[in-house]
């Protein structure tokens, strides 16, 4: 039998005490940046991610809604910036975020939501998911929004063909609740 010395046990302890510290606190910074979007103030991310590089005391300025992405009370996703925003019927956004994309997109143009749920259940990539907005379809793909329960937004495994758009929790509530079935949905590039 293998005796192991108190260096050895030691060093096995302060290993994983490190990583169990590492790991809370990312999940810290991720309650943070999904409690600083479910209040609708930017956090650090949602600064960088806005494009903007905010001064002591000002507030980031948000991503402009792209052109030419229709009138009206509408989502607005854009492949190239991987963001999406809630625009109202006066044609401003009421909340913009970046979102992590699927394997595959849908093709630009005008949608209409015809799935809107906010059950838990089971994404194509075999992830937990929950208020799942449906807009597209092309071949077996279905496209549409929702968030991981368990609040990630990782990077598909590029094996799965997946349509599944992934926002925040919070996030993905806010699209929810913005949306109903017949919702206008118009992904730009």
């Amino acid at each position: 039998m293998a005796r192991f010395g108190t260096g050895a046990v030691v060093t096995t302890l302060t290993a994983s005490a490190l990583a169990l510290v590492t790991v809370l606190a990312l999940q810290a910074k991720s309650s943070a940046n999904v409690t600083s979007a479910a209040s609708g103030k930017p956090g650090a991310s949602a600064s960088a991610a806005a494009g903007g590089s905010a001064k002591a005391g000002a507030s980031p300025k948000p991503a402009a809604v792209p052109a030419h992405s229709g009138t009206g009370k509408r989502v607005v996703y854009s492949l190239g910036a991987k963001r999406v925003w809630l625009v109202e019927a006066a044609g401003t956004a009421s909340r913009t975020f970046t979102v992590q994309p699927s394997t595959v997109s849908p093709s630009t143009g005008t949608y209409n939501v015809y799935s809107h749920s906010s059950g838990t259940t089971t994404g194509s990539d075999g992830v937990q998911i929950k208020n799942v907005v449906i807009f597209a379809e092309r071949g077996s793909t279905v496209f549409g929004f929702s968030s991981a329960t368990d609040g990630t937004t990782a990077a598909p495994n590029p094996a799965k063909k997946t349509g599944g758009i992934r926002e925040t929790l919070g996030d993905g509530q806010a699209l929810y609740d913005f949306t109903v079935d017949g919702s206008k949905v118009v992904v730009v590039a």
